[in-house]
Order: structure tokens, then sequence, then C-alpha cells
């Protein structure tokens, strides 16, 4: 199956359900639209649900920067529990009783990772080592040591905290930066406390302005209806400022020329007088005044 020029490029929020890939995600996708090109901004594990982006057509080169927004989750941790995964779909490797830390305790250590942090992904994550992603590699029987890396944890509070046994589930809101692992927060609020812990619940609620309610109709449903992309002018106008430009401008644009203006935003979108998205330009750093592509989508 190749791109159908007659499917309209342009973006969907799709309410992914637990247990599918992201990859099958755009599988069914394709299907219902009947083109090939289609991807995804931001995966999601098999175990988490919720907002996944994804682009049709030409909207898949806008993916990489929708990817760059900050997220929201609701999730559940389960301290007491630690799991080669950081999440119940991995074998557990450590088990500690954690009936005896307080709530206070629990909010203190959820505390000391919101701000901007240093975090050491999940081992089983799609990080390339050496070329190779690493769940790979742990699955190969390797031990994979990441690199901490920075990402900022706007809101990381429970909301509620259950005792059930030697365990304590603990549900959480998380508003987090692109390139944070909430399993890996679930993961480091158990170290800190001495009992472990990984994440039993994941799901993502908003990526940037793309939210749950915006989500199309149940695409794995048996009688699912093909579903209709917002353009990609609509979507580009929800996630970044916009410059209206002139006809000159236009034909500029469409060849990726610079601009002898500075736009206003690192991303910045370009629309025609048509209203079509034509490019993404941000400012040039090596020349005052100017602006230069980011991409070029028309």
């Amino acid at each position: 199956m190749k791109a159908n020029p007659n499917v309209p490029s342009g973006i969907l929020v799709v309410n992914k359900p637990a247990g599918p890939t992201s990859h099958q995600v755009v599988g069914r996708v394709r299907r219902l639209l009947g083109t090939r090109k289609v991807g995804h901004a931001g995966t999601l594990d098999p175990m988490a649900s919720g907002v996944l982006v994804v682009g049709v057509n030409r909207a898949t080169r806008l993916l990489g920067h929708l990817a760059l927004h900050d997220k929201d989750y609701i999730a559940t941790m389960r301290l007491g529990v630690s799991t080669v995964t950081d999440d119940a779909e991995g074998d557990v490797t450590a088990t500690t009783d954690a009936s005896a830390i307080d709530d206070e305790a629990i909010r203190a250590a959820m505390s000391r990772q919101v701000g901007e942090i240093q975090q050491v992904p999940t081992a089983v994550s799609a990080i390339k080592v050496d070329g190779q992603r690493a769940y790979a590699k742990v699955r190969a029987g390797e031990d994979v040591v990441l690199q901490p890396r920075a990402v900022t944890v706007s809101l990381f509070e429970a909301t509620d905290i259950r005792r059930q046994g030697e365990v304590v589930d603990v549900d959480v809101e998380v508003t987090c930066s692109s390139g944070t692992y909430v399993r890996a927060l679930a993961r480091d609020v158990g170290t800190d406390l001495g009992v472990g812990g990984h994440l039993t619940a994941l799901r993502r609620t908003r990526v940037g302005p793309f939210a749950l309610t915006a989500a199309c109709a149940d695409i794995f449903a048996e009688d699912a209806v093909t579903p209709t992309p917002i353009t990609m002018a609509e979507a580009a106008a929800l996630s970044f400022p916009v410059v209206h430009v002139t006809a000159d401008q236009e034909a500029a644009i469409r060849v990726g020329r610079r601009l002898n203006f500075t736009v206003p935003s690192k991303a910045t979108a370009m629309i025609a007088g048509t209203g079509e998205l034509l490019a993404l330009y941000c400012p040039d750093d090596e020349k005052d005044g100017q602006s230069r592509a980011l991409c070029v989508l028309a």
C-alpha cells in the first residue's frame, strides 16, 4: 500500500486502548484510510492508553515537532515491588514490605522528582544504544546502563493512596516534558523510599494542545468508521504561533529560502493566503533579523 494522494494530509488524535502497540495503531489507521504514509508522535507502551497523535501523508513531517510538547498523564504506582521494565509487564526483580511508609513520606519522595531533574530512562525502552534499541539488548540478556538526561516534571501529585498488605498503590497526576518516563518516576520514588516501585497503570490525557476530548471514534471497533483528520493548518494553529504570509513570501517559503524578518518562536507555522500550511520556520541564529526553514510542508 502506497501513500494515497486522495487521502487528505492531517492529524488524528487517537484514544489508544491498553493492549495494542503504537505501531498497531498506525497499522489500523493505514487500513481505515487506505494509505501507507501514517506515523505517530510519542510512543505509548502496550500497557498504556490514551492520547496518541497520528500523522497522515504529508502531516507525518510535523510529528517530530508535535512530539516535543509537554504531556499530561494519570497513573498508578505500586510501591514495594520492582520489575525489570519498571511497569507491570516486566518480571518482578525484588519485593519489599512497604506497609510502614506513611503518606507524608510518599508525597515528600514524589516532590523530589518535581522540577528540572536528571532522569535515567527505563532500560527497557526504545532509546538506541550502539545502534540497537535498549529493549532489544535487555531481552538478549545484556546489561544496559543508560545515561541520565534532563527532563522537566511540572506536576507530580498523589490523588489517592491505598494500602494492600505489603504494597502501597498511589494514584498520581503528572505533567512533564517530552522525553520523561513516568515509569521511571515510579521506579525512582520507590528507590528513594527504599522499597522499590513500578507502574501498574498509565493513561496519557494530553499531548500539547491535543486532549482526549479531541479523539476520534474508536478505531479498533468492529464497525469503526473512517476517521477524518484535522487539517495540517488547524493542527499547526493549535500547536505553534502563526504568521500569515504574502504571495511573495509564499513563493520563497515553498522552496525553503530564508526570510528577511524574525518569526516569533522556535517553531512558527507559516500560513498562505489560501489557509494552507506551508512550512515551519524558526529565527536564524546565524543571521540577525532573518528566519530559516525547519521543515517545508507544501
